[in-house]
């Protein structure tokens, strides 16, 4: 039986670190489906799910408890088995301005009062076009609760856009 296993991985940034766990994960008959890997802060970090029978989890583990010496730290949880599709309307965020404390708190703090899940979220610092000053970007993939009422949840971000200065939209 198939199983899925979630890696979150962290190391210093420096060439081979992909190829490391790739290696790790063919040696042990997994398949790498889904991941998001960045450089951050000067380290090498992301998460990735793969799969692979049941009997190669264990060795699989300790393969990639061994990576640590060469400096991966990798994080090993058991994926769900099947996962219902979540209900409601998906729908997306973008916003932009410039980068203050508490902006990623605010958003999260009214999504999360109005039952909307995160499926995805990104973040970044970005050159302005014009100006070349560093404006915060967030791009985000929601999960809205079918009874929602949206003008409400657009009064809440307009809201929230008005104070922190940023623009803010939602994409059905």
């Amino acid at each position: 039986m198939k199983r899925s296993l979630i890696l979150t991985i962290i190391g210093k940034d420096e060439p081979g670190l992909v190829e490391m766990v790739a290696t790790t994960l063919a040696k042990h008959h997994a398949n790498w489906h889904q991941s998001n890997l960045s450089k951050l802060a000067g380290k090498f970090a992301g998460i990735l799910v793969a799969t692979l029978d049941e009997d190669h989890i264990q060795p699989l583990k300790k393969a990639l408890a061994g990576l640590e010496a060469r400096g991966l730290k990798v994080i090993v949880e058991d994926g769900l088995e099947e996962v219902a599709d979540r209900e409601g309307l998906a729908i997306s965020l973008d916003l932009i301005g410039h980068d203050k404390p508490g902006i990623v708190s605010q958003i999260s703090h009214t999504l999360a009062a109005r039952g909307i899940s995160v499926d995805r979220l990104e973040t970044a610092l970005v050159s302005g076009s014009m100006s070349g000053e560093e404006l915060f970007k967030v791009e985000a993939d929601l999960r809205v609760p079918a009874d929602l009422d949206m003008d409400l949840l657009q009064d809440d971000l307009e809201a929230i856009a008005a104070d922190l200065m940023v623009d803010i939209s939602l994409n059905k």
